[in-house]
């Protein structure tokens, strides 16, 4: 094993130490969502039965992404375009989808920034409604969506007609403090990461330990986690997919972050460990923040004479609404909400940074940029990305913010398909062929695929009956499948007779890429389980397209599916241009799988790394073949010796 720095990166690349790495990664997937969002998803779906779904998630398919992306970022030392391009140049367009993915993302979270700063600021004037005697969480939250987001001039067709200057502005010290913790480093990164990450969990414990000595934390903590409405997970079939996305942006997977940020760890980092680490950390800070939360939450209830649920408790409501009111009442409250309004601003900083790490990760990466310094990168793309946010700072910004949230969720899902399927089911394929033959390779994954799309078929197209006749369809098709499979691999077997046995022709077909793909990397990055290569081919990715036409088939309040009717929003322009951003991360992948030389540009310094990352493999293996031959012969050179010296004395002696 290589000791110190093997990166090709240079030391300022590279995280100063394991912990600043933690802190990073866990600050990028700590968010806005970990405190709005997944308090909010648990009390929408039965409560303490929310678990249920969201660890599953977590453990099924959060944890082996995550150490698929930030394992190989390090083993390969580039982005998502290199990782997945190495798998095979066909898979470019994985990456290039990811990082247009957070690319998308970012343009509007670093609004949500700029809202919070602009509250922050507010908060300080006379006109703010939160240190006010007798103020509501409903005239708190009204303010907030018509003064500081400027709503108010919005007419009934929801269209913009008016740009919020202060909020154009907010959104360009964003995106300075965001160039300030890019352009100079990963090491620079790291150490702002101490403060970014550090404090947010400080002040994290300090609200939960004020909020559960007020009176009627109880009721608020027994509404989150005490209640389990098990029947939840049957008839609110959008719990699972709601559960797998959260843990997606929790996480922070599918973005091209954690591949970006693997990348900058030494080679021969504990990349499973680490995974463990980040997920675990990540998910921890979600459930304390609900306790917090939803303590505050029932010691208004009681104040107020209601029920829990009966007051906002999620998203922009809830930050900017009812929690605020809460630590209103408490003694010095202006200052309890300033620094929830402080504690915001770092919370979605150090994401901000992450999400555009993921794009400059790649753009370093390539032909044009790999010795442009990072600090001129980092600059473009920062001014580029704020242009691209000013269409959140109009009064509509807040429809448009919420539309394409939501379809950024199929954009996930879908790059977490794209990119298990380049793990567990392309790479390694043209050596399946060469064994087995394209009819035998292309059957077995047509056998794992089809199935599962005509089930969805009738799980999600027909009428409430239909789940029984989805899950016959299921059984059947599969098995069609495998015999079809068996007919095309014993004729393999008979053209080469003696050479394989059912297990081994079978194992080869199934498994075999994904645990040679395990083989090379381990050695590098360390111990990574079984059960990782047997999820990332055979369970996740037949799980996230149950999952994709799950979600895009729940029906809203009108009856009709949300896909193309979210919210109530008109058609056009919302509607559409939530769309088009689906649309075109599937058509970046779909454009580098047909024509992979569209993105040749992007390839040429991480297939270097990729070659040299499988000479450096092919060498231990043939110098370890070559030390044993050598051991070998010398064991035989001794041997001999002896013989002959025995020969010798036994010659010696008959003559005496």
């Amino acid at each position: 094993m290589v000791e110190g720095n093997d990166s090709k990166r240079s030391d300022d690349e590279i995280w100063s130490s394991r912990a600043a790495f933690y802190f990073a990664a866990v600050g990028a997937a700590v968010g806005f969502g970990n405190v709005w969002r997944f308090p909010a998803l648990s009390v929408q779906y039965g409560g303490g039965a929310f678990f249920i779904p969201y660890f599953l998630a977590f453990f099924l398919i959060g944890v082996p992404i995550l150490v698929l992306e930030i394992g190989f970022g390090q083993f390969w030392q580039t982005g998502d375009v290199g990782v997945f391009g190495s798998f095979n140049r066909r898979l470019m367009g994985v990456g290039v989808a990811s990082v247009a993915c957070g690319w998308m993302l970012v343009s509007y979270y670093s609004v949500l920034i700029a809202w919070v700063i602009n509250a922050f600021f507010d908060s300080f004037s006379g006109n703010s409604p939160w240190d006010d005697e007798g103020v509501t969480g409903d005239i708190a939250i009204d303010y907030f969506v018509n003064e500081i987001i400027g709503a108010s001039t919005l007419g009934e067709d929801q269209k913009a007609t008016r740009m919020i200057w202060a909020n154009v502005g907010y959104s360009a010290v964003t995106w300075v403090v965001v160039w300030l913790a890019l352009a100079f480093g990963t090491k620079t990164t790291g150490r702002i990461a101490y403060v970014t990450m550090g404090i947010p969990i400080v002040v994290l414990f300090i609200f939960l330990g004020k909020a559960v000595t007020l009176e009627g934390a109880s009721d608020g903590i027994e509404i989150y986690i005490g209640k389990w409405d098990v029947s939840s997970l049957t008839e609110q079939g959008d719990v699972w997919a709601r559960a797998t996305t959260q843990v997606f942006f929790s996480i922070g997977i599918t973005f091209g972050i954690m591949t970006a940020f693997g990348s900058h760890c030494k080679r021969h980092e504990p990349a499973f460990l680490n995974s463990v680490v980040i997920a675990s950390a990540n998910s921890v800070f979600s459930i304390i923040s609900g306790f917090a939360v939803f303590a505050a939450l029932g010691h208004l209830a009681f104040l107020e004479g209601v029920a829990v649920e009966d007051l906002s408790y999620g998203g922009f409501s809830l930050v900017f609404g009812t929690w605020p009111v809460v630590l209103g009442t408490l003694p010095g409250g202006i200052h309890w909400v300033r620094l929830l309004f402080f504690d915001l601003f770092l919370l979605g900083i150090d994401s901000a940074f992450a999400f555009m790490e993921g794009v400059l990760t790649v753009c370093s990466d390539t032909v044009w940029f790999q010795h442009t310094p990072k600090y001129k990168i980092t600059g473009v793309f920062c001014i580029i990305t704020w242009l691209l946010s000013i269409m959140y700072c109009t009064d509509a910004g807040l429809n448009w913010l919420d539309v394409i949230d939501y379809y950024i969720n199929f954009v996930m899902t879908l790059v977490g398909l794209f990119e298990t399927l380049g793990a567990g089911w392309v790479y390694g394929i043209e050596e399946q062929f060469e064994s087995l033959g394209h009819y035998a390779v292309y059957s077995w994954a047509t056998t794992n695929f089809l199935p599962i799309i005509i089930a969805c078929g009738f799980w999600f197209g027909l009428d409430d009956n239909a789940a029984v006749a989805g899950f016959v369809a299921l059984i059947v098709n599969s098995l069609l499948g495998v015999v079809v499979t068996t007919y095309f691999l014993s004729k393999k077997m008979q053209e080469s007779p003696g050479k394989w046995t059912w297990r081994q022709i079978w194992w080869e077909v199934s498994f075999s890429n994904i645990f040679k793909l395990k083989a090379l990397v381990e050695p590098t990055i360390q111990y990574i389980p079984d059960l990782w290569a047997y999820l990332i081919k055979g369970l996740i990715p037949h799980l996230l397209i149950v999952l994709f036409v799950s979600a895009a088939v729940t029906n809203n309040t009108d009856g009709d599916p949300n896909f193309g009717n979210y919210g109530g929003y008109p058609t056009k322009p919302y509607q559409v241009l939530g769309i088009l951003t689906f649309v075109f991360a599937a058509f970046l992948f779909v454009i580098g799988f047909i024509f992979p030389q569209v993105y040749a540009p992007l390839a040429t310094p991480f297939t270097e790394e990729n070659d040299d990352a499988k000479v450096d493999v092919d060498e231990e293996n043939d110098d370890g073949k070559v030390k044993e031959l050598e051991d070998s012969e010398e064991e035989l050179v001794e041997v001999t010796n002896e013989e002959e010296v025995a020969v010798a004395v036994e010659a010696g002696e008959k003559e005496d």
